[in-house]
């Protein structure tokens, strides 16, 4: 991640849009009042399906509970990807 001032980024937006999206680089551009950060929206989806996932107490219990088993160095029982994404 680097950091640009306002100025930069609206004289390069096109570059820093695109090499945002083909980096998968997050940029963060920095005024006097605050900051943003832009990154690619595929990269976006991710983040919010990760904390999706983490804010349910569910599924949060069985990832912690299958670490725990990977760390042992045995195999997590549970249903096969297909099964798992059957509806996807």
């Amino acid at each position: 991640m680097h950091t640009i001032t306002l100025d930069v980024a609206s004289k390069n937006l096109k570059n820093l849009i695109l090499h945002t999206i083909k980096e998968k680089e997050e940029t963060v551009i920095a005024t006097d009042d605050g900051s943003v950060v832009i990154l690619d929206e595929s990269e976006w989806s991710h983040i919010r399906e990760t904390l999706r996932l983490l804010g349910d107490k569910d599924s949060l219990t069985a990832l912690i509970e299958s670490h725990a088993i990977r760390e042992k160095g045995m195999r997590p029982e549970g249903i096969g990807l297909e099964e798992a994404f059957k509806d996807v």
